[in-house]
């Protein structure tokens, strides 16, 4: 029934959608650009922080007058760097955080903008991107451990900002092709070619590179860091494809493929794979 009410409700607003866009282009290109990267998940309330994050000690950081939400837990000068996904939230690494503070490091998970206790409404991997160099501004991360869109966003930040402070980067069930994932949401709501053509038109302009180009595979040909990167074969949110890219063109990673784990890719097997792979 909710499949049923989800498609209704999704080709509904597409149809909307592809009939405002003969009357106002820019204003149904702009609608559906908000719906791309407006995430509906994820926000947290200070007052009811998960226990997980209460453990933690708060730091906020700004970008572009918005404020963005760091939770540090202290070890020594070496410090790990978590980056969640689309929808998500600093508190998806509970089950990881058991592995890694053992190894006495620095961690500090960050919530994305739109997410957590992060402000803003907007997310999008460039976005994210610049979030992450405030950060390492200050902190200089050795590790940088990104989940889906937290991947991603990774890639980009290396592939602008060149951070030789890096030494090593974990991709779990991370997109590559940003062209896929817009071509993704046109198919979804079943846009007309007019609003595709004008919302990739929208992405050049907004993040100065083209959709083609726009994949963090082809960023990582000239990546330095040594990299573990790990997809499941039945990720149904980001295809199993984007894991094999990064590993093909990845000069010195190492490649995990799962079963069974779907795209969350919580599992105590993978989990002590990271830990071994850090020390």
């Amino acid at each position: 029934m909710q499949k049923i009410q989800f498609f209704i409700i999704t080709k509904s607003i597409g149809a909307y959608l592809n009939l405002l866009s003969f009357s106002n282009l820019e204003k149904a290109k702009m609608k559906a650009y908000r719906l791309f990267s407006n995430p509906r998940k994820g926000r947290l309330r200070k007052e009811q922080l998960p226990k997980t994050l209460q453990s933690a000690t708060l730091e906020t950081f700004q970008y572009d007058g918005e404020n963005f939400q760091t939770y540090i837990w202290q070890g020594n000068e070496e410090i790990i760097l978590l980056v969640h996904g689309w929808e998500s939230n600093a508190s998806r690494w509970k089950k990881l955080l058991h592995y890694l503070k053992p190894l006495g490091k620095t961690i500090i998970a960050i919530d994305a903008p739109a997410h957590g206790l992060s402000d803003g409404r907007e997310f999008n991997a460039p976005k994210y991107a610049e979030c992450i160099n405030v950060l390492t501004q200050k902190y200089q991360p050795k590790i940088v451990i990104g989940h889906s869109v937290g991947g991603a966003a990774i890639s980009f930040y290396l592939n602008k900002y060149k951070n030789p402070a890096i030494e090593k980067v974990i991709l779990l069930g991370a997109p590559s092709d940003f062209k896929i994932l817009s071509d993704n949401f046109v198919k979804l709501l079943s846009l007309n070619k007019k609003i595709k053509a004008e919302l990739e038109a929208y992405y050049f302009k907004k993040f100065n590179i083209h959709i083609d180009d726009f994949a963090g595979h082809k960023f990582a040909e000239n990546f330095p860091q040594k990299a573990f990167i790990s997809h499941d074969t039945e990720d149904n949110v980001v295809l199993i494809d984007e894991g094999r890219k990064y590993a093909s063109t990845w000069k010195d990673a190492t490649y995990v493929e799962t079963n069974g784990l779907g795209h969350s890719m919580h599992d105590a097997d993978l989990y002590q794979k990271i830990v071994d792979f850090i020390k």
